[in-house]
């Protein structure tokens, strides 16, 4: 049976965990544009229009702009495409999935008090998936300088060998450093000199690295939304929001070389060394958002979303395996062996916080009567803002955010055309890097398309969406740092059935 040790430790020792960067931070704070399948067809540009069950996410006023009660859900199809080169090697990975990402429900109560110019109020709840955490990356390649030797090298500054040396590791007492350094002298990766760690594999370049990292999980929100009308041009809203995140990463990676061994003592050729996360946990934000009609063709929509303050777990479990000369207590290097070392511990950490970025957005539409319309959102979102907190136990993670990070645009732009009961949708978007550098995770362009036919009471869309980024991941954040460039396209397929009550 697998241990499980709740750790009583500091933050400040924590902070280590590969969960907790900027990349995760990341993770968290990128919202895809998900929902129904009108919705996805026009690329989520729907601040001055409502009407729609996941419109409400972009602006809590739009509730109000529907006439009718109305429930409906929705099932995508997602699937994800990497292209990753390391080194000048290629390679691809691809993830696929359908879940129900979109559930909800509007209702619409009509003052029947005439005389006041307090129209309409409407109250919602809608389920929308902001983003599928599903993913499947493989990057492999020729590394002509650095290896794996130098990830646990760097880790072990400072750590006494007899913490390495023992078995603390079973215990559960041990900072993140020092299990690193555990892990590596155990499986013969590290050994100790004089003063120092030595490592054991071999200086002379030309690792061969596979990295594949498979993660699953989502980051959901549940809207529960009020609105309301006032006389026929202003429209107020309000979301208190319930967020939700279940995310497991599980990275599998394997170093190689064919250079000579040491003339006496240990020599590593051959390492495999995993990595299983699972991070969860729950926040809450809000928004307020307001629809204006200055005319009956022409919408203007404002909305402010507030940071989302989420609270998060990381469980951590790692094991290594090696192969080579002298593993063994002899360092008898005429021998050649494999060690396996499997703490069979998960580590279960204490909570820590996120705040991830506020953002605003404006938007415009214009409706063509019963033929049709056509809306552009423009938003404004501080990714520099985003924190871990306590503030003192992440000060390198912050300040990075800080300095690294921006205030990026984002631009959606969609259209309709209505022949009778049939709808022809289309749309565009653009999301500018988070990064000031525009390199480390690239600009994200997305066309998107769909139809839909109204029965009456029961409306059918269908909506196709494709999204691309390139972005460099790191394999490790200390030691072996080189990145791996990644070519990232979403596929999605949705399909919405809406009733009206």
């Amino acid at each position: 049976m697998k241990k499980i040790y709740i750790l009583a430790l500091s933050l400040a020792g924590l902070y280590q965990v590969n969960a907790q960067n900027v990349d995760d931070a990341l993770r968290y704070s990128i919202n895809d544009v998900q929902g129904t399948a009108r919705f996805k067809a026009m690329s989520g540009a729907f601040g001055a229009l409502g009407g729609d069950l996941s419109a409400i996410s972009v602006n809590p006023a739009g509730s109000s702009v529907f006439n009718n009660n109305q429930l409906g859900f929705s099932l995508s199809n997602f699937n994800t495409q990497n292209n990753s080169t390391y080194f000048g090697t290629q390679a691809k990975d691809s993830e696929n999935k359908f879940s129900l990402n979109q559930a909800g429900a509007v209702f619409v109560y009509e003052n029947r008090y005439k005389k006041s110019d307090w129209k309409k109020f409407s109250f919602a709840l809608n389920y929308d998936n902001v983003r599928d955490l599903n993913n499947a990356v493989t990057s492999t390649g020729t590394n002509p300088t650095k290896s794996i030797g130098s990830y646990f090298y760097d880790y072990s500054y400072g750590i006494p060998l007899n913490t390495a040396n023992g078995n603390n590791y079973d215990y559960g007492d041990m900072y993140y450093d020092e299990q690193q350094t555990y892990l590596g002298y155990q499986s013969y990766i590290l050994d100790y000199g004089t003063n120092d760690y030595i490592n054991n594999i071999s200086t002379q370049g030309n690792y061969y690295q596979n990295n594949r990292v498979y993660s699953t999980g989502y980051n959901g929100k549940l809207a529960f939304n009020f609105s309301t009308q006032y006389t026929d041009k202003w429209y107020f809203g309000i979301n208190l929001n319930s967020h939700f995140v279940d995310y497991r990463q599980s990275s599998n990676f394997f170093e190689s070389n064919n250079n000579p061994k040491y003339a006496s003592g240990s020599t590593v050729d051959r390492v495999r060394f995993y990595n299983d996360l699972y991070t969860y946990g729950s926040g809450f934000s809000f928004q307020l958002g307001t629809i204006f009609k200055p005319s009956k063709e022409v919408r203007i929509g404002f909305t402010y979303d507030s940071p989302t303050w989420f609270k998060l777990y990381d469980e951590l479990t790692q094991s290594i395996a090696t192969s080579g000369y002298g593993l063994n207590n002899a360092q008898d290097n005429s021998i050649y062996g494999s060690v396996t070392v499997n703490p069979n511990t998960t580590m279960i950490y204490e909570p820590y916080k996120l705040k991830t970025p506020q953002k605003l957005t404006g938007s415009l539409a214009y409706v063509f009567g019963k033929q049709g319309l056509l809306s552009v959102d423009y938003s404004l979102k501080d990714y520099c803002s985003t924190k871990y907190n306590p503030h003192n136990d992440f000060t390198r993670e912050n300040n990075f955010m800080r300095d690294n990070l921006r205030v990026a645009n984002e631009f959606r732009v969609g259209g309709e055309y209505k022949i009778k009961m049939l709808s022809l949708r289309a749309g565009y978007r653009f999301e500018q890097s988070p990064y000031k550098d525009g390199k480390t995770m690239g600009d994200l362009t997305g066309y998107s398309g769909g139809i839909g036919y109204n029965f009456g009471s029961t409306k059918l869309d269908v909506a196709y969406s494709f999204a691309k980024r390139d972005y460099y991941s790191q394999f490790f954040n200390v030691g072996l740092t080189d990145a791996s460039k990644i070519s990232m396209k979403n596929n999605n397929v949705t399909l919405s059935v809406l009733f009206e009550l």
